[in-house]
Parts: C-alpha cells; sequence; structure tokens
C-alpha cells in the first residue's frame, strides 16, 4: 500500500479511517504518525473492530523499532517486520547497539 494507496482507502473506509485517527499519540510526528497509521490500516481487516488492542500494540511495537531503536525478541520483531512489509520510511532514524560502539572504539 503505497501513501497513494492510503489516502484511497481513507477515501473510501471514512468511518474506519476515522476511528484509527482516534488512535494516534500526542507525542507522535506526522512522520512518526503517516508510518504507523499504514501500518494499522493494512492490517486491520485481519482484526475485529472490537478487538484492535493486539494490533494497536504490534503497530506501536514496529514504530518503536523504526523510530526509536527498541529491541524485543526476534520472534516479535519478524512478526511486525512481516506485517509492514512495503511501507516505506523515509530518512529512518540508524541506531547503533552499544556493543558496536564499543567494538568501533576498541578498534581505534
Amino acid at each position: 500500500m503505497s501513501a497513494l494507496d492510503v489516502e484511497d482507502f481513507i477515501q473510501q473506509n471514512r468511518a474506519i479511517a476515522d476511528q484509527v485517527e482516534t488512535h494516534r499519540g500526542y507525542w507522535e510526528s506526522e512522520k512518526h504518525w503517516e508510518a504507523r497509521r499504514e501500518f494499522i490500516l493494512r492490517n486491520i481487516s485481519d482484526y475485529e473492530a472490537e478487538q484492535l488492542d493486539p494490533l494497536l500494540s504490534l503497530s506501536m511495537v514496529w514504530a518503536n523499532n523504526v523510530f526509536l531503536g527498541c529491541r524485543y525478541s526476534t520472534e516479535l520483531l519478524e512478526k511486525v517486520k512481516e506485517m509492514a512489509e512495503g511501507i516505506v520510511v523515509v530518512d529512518a532514524p540508524v541506531f547503533k547497539t552499544r556493543d558496536e560502539i564499543m567494538k568501533k572504539q576498541q578498534g581505534r
């Protein structure tokens, strides 16, 4: 689903889009929210309307990993990356682990 596809979906499914908008966190930048909203919209059909909490949690895991560098179990990260396949985040931050930084420091 490209950005244009997301906008088309929103226009055609205004009630769902309005519901999804209520889940935006006040701390989320426009860039962060657009990516997380796309994640939710791509996967919302796999969840019952009354049971969106698991999807919202997974969207936060994905966004936290992409934008904040948070780490989670391999199994969980594989699941959210599969769910996010095709979502393009322009200028996503690049994070290094402590071990990567220490290795670079020791190589000097």
